[in-house]
């Protein structure tokens, strides 16, 4: 089965946008990883999209943007996403994140109760990813 994920590490966070309830991390560019069906090799690609988090709050100080992000969690209800987000990516209850900022001690945390990754305009292929 085909798959694509945003990795993590490396991720540019340009914004984080906080009002009405709602959190949303602009990810520009985020970093996916797409594996096809019956092959060894990845590709790399990159796309801009918003982690929008609903019924939700920022625990701590925001970062100072823009800023790079070093990896961290992403969760909704019992699953829990280790440097990465699975495309899609959309779910109701006990949404979070936890992302480590690239160069300093900060975390950025947010809960919620529902979370929603939408990605803008189309993926630009960087490369191939081949296994030593």
């Amino acid at each position: 089965m085909d798959s694509s994920s945003i990795e993590l590490p490396g991720s540019e966070i340009e914004s984080i946008k906080v009002e009405n309830g709602s959190v949303a991390i602009r990810f520009a560019p985020a970093y996916i990883v797409k594996t096809i069906s019956g092959s060894s090799e990845r590709t790399r690609w990159r796309q801009q999209g918003v982690l929008v988090f609903s019924e939700a709050e920022v625990e701590g100080e925001l970062p100072d943007l823009p800023c790079t992000c070093e990896g961290g969690d992403v969760g909704q209800s019992v699953f829990t996403y280790r440097d990465m987000i699975p495309l899609p990516f959309e779910g109701r209850g006990q949404a979070r994140c936890e992302l480590k900022i690239k160069g300093t001690d900060q975390l950025l945390k947010v809960m919620g109760e529902a979370v929603k990754l939408n990605m803008e305009d189309r993926p630009y292929y960087i490369e191939h990813i081949r296994t030593a």
